[in-house]
């Protein structure tokens, strides 16, 4: 299992539980017992209302419904989570599982794709289309070989994740660029950019805004995906030998932060998360290097819980003095995308003028690159 990245061999796209729920969970309690004193007559009669109320209310909104519906094996009860990187649903929701079954609807007005999260912390897309049903099958043992039906879109990503499996990383990249070339409208395609392209520890940001640019051509009509284009393009000013791009969040105690927090000779921008055992090696080895070297060394975290609450507690717990940014929203954290982070552990080093020297280095490499910087400054 990798915390935070693409798994093109097993067709996983791996992140974190969200631990958010909301009222009302896709799953359908119907009730329609009444009064005892009714007589059955009525009772019946009641009940037929009901039923032809309920069918007459999902006509009139049921096109604008997506369901995605399943089983699998060897998951008696459960849950896992789910969130949409395009806007169909806002924040995250849990889906829960019981009997090894699980249900969850969304109102949507065109298509949508879904990132179901699984208690592993692999990732799995799904695309919706209003009025469409999508059905999962498989062995939560082997989520590798789960398969998706209902919609052309998630037939197609089943097949290609199926030929990924047999494929090396770099065919895997080479056979999603013939797939965008050959579905430049489809979501699946936008979905394998961003995976394989942009969201990964090594992205390859002119690869992927040329294959964008081929599907703004072909849909030029689609403004959310002239907008991921041009989010990409923006990507290129966190690459090595750029500036750290100016941003502005929250921390956990409701502090702003911002680059101005990134005052010292050496900076560091790392994103952790109290599931990820990495990240705690990386984050033990930059609370030792802050005492080594005092302010010389600035550090930004962004962790990835799904509870700021939990970071809090991690915070306190382990003595981290530096601001942390924990929304909750975990891979929709709008501050990953503005800095090009997307792996836990992960880590931006940059100079005293806030040049990008080194990114994703392993906590071992970190520390290295921090002490060479700022010894060869004394």
């Amino acid at each position: 299992m990798r915390d935070a990245t693409v798994n093109p061999q097993s067709g996983a796209f791996c992140g974190t539980p969200a631990a958010a729920r909301r009222q009302g969970n896709g799953w359908a309690r119907w009730n329609l017992s009444l009064p005892r004193p009714l007589s059955f007559c009525l009772a019946l009669r009641a009940a037929v209302l009901a039923c032809v109320a309920a069918t007459l209310a999902s006509c009139s909104s049921g096109s604008g419904r997506f369901r995605i519906e399943g089983r699998f094996r060897n998951l008696n009860r459960g849950e896992f989570y789910v969130y949409s990187p395009d806007g169909g649903i806002q924040g995250r929701d849990t889906i829960p599982v019981v009997d090894g079954r699980f249900a969850y609807e969304a109102t949507i007005t065109d298509r949508a794709t879904f990132v179901l999260i699984f208690p592993n912390y692999s990732e799995q897309p799904v695309f919706g289309q209003k009025g469409k049903t999508a059905t999962i099958s498989g062995d939560a043992s082997h989520l590798r070989e789960m398969e998706i039906e209902g919609t052309d879109d998630n037939e197609l990503m089943t097949k290609f994740r199926q030929r990924a499996n047999r494929l090396s990383p770099p065919e895997v990249k080479q056979a999603a660029e013939e797939f965008v070339r050959e579905n430049p409208t489809s979501p699946v395609s936008r979905y394998l950019v961003s995976s394989l392209f942009v969201e990964t520890a090594e992205p390859d940001y002119a690869r992927a805004a040329a294959l964008l640019a081929e599907m703004c051509k072909a849909d030029p009509d689609n403004g959310r995906l002239a907008l991921y284009r041009k989010q990409v393009d923006a990507l290129k000013a966190s690459v090595v030998g750029a500036s750290v791009p100016q941003f502005s969040a929250k921390d956990i105690y409701g502090n702003t932060v911002t680059r101005a927090a990134l005052g010292g000779k050496v900076n560091v921008v790392c994103t952790w998360a109290s599931w990820s055992y990495d990240s705690h090696g990386a984050v033990r080895r930059l609370c030792q290097l802050q005492k080594d070297y005092g302010s010389d060394l600035a550090v930004v975290g962004i962790c990835l819980d799904a509870r700021p609450a939990v970071c809090r507690s991690a915070v306190e717990r382990d003595s981290i003095k530096w601001p942390n940014v924990c929304d909750g929203l975990m891979w929709q954290t709008p501050l990953l995308s503005r800095l090009g982070l997307s792996t836990v552990p992960g880590n931006i080093v940059a100079d005293a003028k806030g040049k990008v020297v080194a990114r994703n280095l392993s906590a071992r490499l970190l520390s290295e690159q921090v002490k060479e910087m700022l010894e060869g400054k004394k």
